[in-house]
């Protein structure tokens, strides 16, 4: 009810859905909508949290792995390869997306870390580059003669060299790869990826990035909860970073976003979304 452009009552009908006043006072059962009825917003609980930044950093080495890991598994890569063009070709309108960027394009992961000098996995995929380079023709005329001419163990590792360049696990800020990046836990799996061969958690790689709460609650994770009081009772961040660099070496810990997801994770996650999916049910036409 209001008044119109001319000063005469009106009502308006049909602004509010049926149910939308209901799920507005159901809204974030979690604390984060309406407060309670005791008037206090429940306490969120303490969890780890990463910054998109680091994120990014963190799932360029884990592209790196992926990248090495495949270039040194011809048969996986094969596999890689079908099931990209496949989706492509096969499939032209569905929504799922390889871990291979096949165009073939390939993106530098210097630009997404920290510390690229420091990545086990980009110093071997380059070190196995040069090694190629020795063996592949100068002239590029000359490659494709030269490859009808190699045994197909060489050109199947070939095919993994070069598939491998197209590996994109990095998740940044904004994408629109999500589906591809869920995809190459899938991809790590079938390779057998132990991601703590290639990515050491240390202060200057890991804990100095993230906030003190999330250097608590990863020490628990790694060594259980007699390790957080000591980063705790650090008066500085400095100190905390130190202790748990100190606390975590040789325990194989490393961060969310560099592990390589198991199917049952996997799992949770799509019924997450289907759940979300049938929280919205579209409208009858």
């Amino acid at each position: 009810m209001f008044l119109d452009y001319y000063g005469r009552l009106a009502i308006e009908r049909g602004f509010v859905k049926p149910g939308e006043v209901q799920a507005a006072g159901d809204e974030d059962e979690d604390g984060e909508g309406l407060p309670s009825a005791s008037g206090a917003a429940k306490p969120k609980a303490p969890s780890i949290s990463h910054s998109a930044a680091l994120i990014e950093d963190l799932t360029a080495h884990k592209t790196a792995a992926l990248r090495i890991e495949l270039a040194n598994n011809p048969e996986v890569a094969l596999v890689a390869v079908v099931h990209a063009m496949l989706l492509r070709v096969a499939y032209p309108y569905n929504s799922e997306q390889s871990a291979l960027q096949l165009s073939l394009t390939h993106e530098r992961l210097e630009p997404s870390m920290k510390d690229a000098e420091s990545c086990k996995g980009l110093s071997a995929f380059n070190d196995l580059a040069d090694n190629y380079g020795h063996h592949l023709p100068g002239n590029p005329a000359d490659l494709f003669d030269w490859l009808l001419e190699q045994p197909q163990d060489m050109v199947m590792m070939l095919l993994a060299f070069g598939a491998a360049h197209s590996v994109n696990a990095v998740e940044k800020k904004f994408t629109d790869r999500k589906k591809g990046i869920e995809q190459a836990n899938q991809l790590g799996r079938a390779l057998e990826v132990n991601m703590p061969e290639w990515f050491e958690t240390t202060g200057d790689s890991y804990f100095k990035h993230v906030n003190r709460t999330t250097i608590e609650l990863s020490l628990v994770e790694a060594r259980g909860s007699e390790a957080e009081s000591s980063v705790r009772a650090a008066a500085k961040k400095s100190e905390a970073v130190t202790i748990a660099d100190r606390l975590v070496a040789g325990t194989g810990w490393i961060p969310s976003p560099l592990r390589i997801a198991p199917v049952e994770a996997e799992q949770e996650l799509g019924a997450e979304s289907i759940a979300e999916d049938e929280q919205f049910p579209q409208a009858a036409e």
